[in-house]
């Protein structure tokens, strides 16, 4: 079966709105000949005469005054998802983000987005989850809208990115530690027990061994699931964490932190969005607030000696 011509439909809206050929044809800047013919061909589709004549004029059927309204509202709809998308007014703007981030990074740039995003655009809700894994699965299906992390060489084109910032790991302890004193040596580094960050739970996992030095040995007491897990027990033992940098400064307020001892890779951190949201205005409009925000040196601190 030949798919229909949806053209026709516009036709038919412009002659049940006239109910005159002659007029429909001027609306849509058509020689009268042509609109008959239209509409000799409606009539065949539809297989109902639809307008008839009455005097000197001409009259919907049954069928035809029927279809009215539902042929206005189809049409009326078409030419909504073919225009082209109004103005964003964030003063009425009603509509609720969901972001997925890595542990550590609401605490560090969420209070002063959400500031942003409250200044600008009262009807905005900002929904932060957690990022137990690299599974871009939720931005493919929507339920994320934006996502932060270190980009995966195999991240896939359904994904877009865009940096953010740059980090790096630090050393983290509790105030009055044996490492908050004199240099940190590779060799002290690794004779001190340590907290690591893994999602797995297995030692192989943690997050950050892409980016430690070579060779850098360490002696592992425990294991958690976040950054701000391997803070807390930090805080209360003598265990070192290792995290990043500006996503833990709000964290690990009062704690000594340190620069890894060698060459420590920095790192890339980005936000990642499905390639439908390209060209939503207010998605745009929330990628650069949040550029802005991991832009400015308030939205998270750097590394201080306690």
């Amino acid at each position: 079966m030949a798919a229909p011509d949806l053209n026709l439909l516009v036709t038919l809206d412009v002659l049940l709105a006239e109910g005159s050929v002659a007029r429909a044809a001027r609306r849509l800047g058509l020689s009268p000949s042509a609109m008959s013919r239209a509409l000799a061909r409606l009539r065949e589709v539809t297989g109902d005469p639809l307008l008839v004549r009455a005097g000197r004029g001409l009259v919907p059927t049954p069928h035809a005054a029927a279809l009215r309204d539902r042929v206005r509202q189809v049409v009326e709809e078409a030419q909504a998802v073919l225009r082209p998308a109004e103005a964003l007014d964030l003063g009425r703007l009603a509509r609720a983000f969901t972001l997925r981030t890595s542990d550590g990074f609401v605490e560090a740039f969420g209070p002063a987005l959400m500031a942003r995003v409250a200044a600008e655009a009262p009807g905005v809700r900002l929904n932060f989850i957690q990022k137990p894994d690299k599974d871009s699965t939720p931005l493919r299906d929507g339920r994320v809208d934006l996502e932060t992390g270190v980009v995966e060489a195999a991240l896939g084109p359904e994904v877009r990115a865009q940096a953010l910032f740059r980090d790096r790991l630090v050393g983290v302890v509790r105030d009055g530690h044996p490492l908050a004193r004199g240099e940190v040596t590779a060799a002290r580094y690794a004779q001190a027990g340590h907290v690591l960050v893994s999602r797995s739970g297995f030692e192989a996992d943690a997050v950050d061994l892409p980016f430690l030095p070579a060779g850098l040995a360490r002696t592992v007491r425990s294991v958690v699931s976040g950054f701000s897990a391997a803070l807390a027990v930090a805080r209360a033992s003598d265990l070192v964490a290792t995290v990043p940098d500006r996503h833990t400064a709000s964290l690990r307020e009062g704690m000594f932190a340190f620069a890894i001892p060698g060459p420590a890779a920095a790192f890339t951190v980005s936000m990642l969005w499905h390639p439908r949201l390209d060209a939503d205005p207010a998605h745009r409009w929330l990628r650069a607030r949040l550029r802005e925000v991991c832009a400015s040196p308030r939205g998270a601190g750097g590394m201080a000696d306690g």
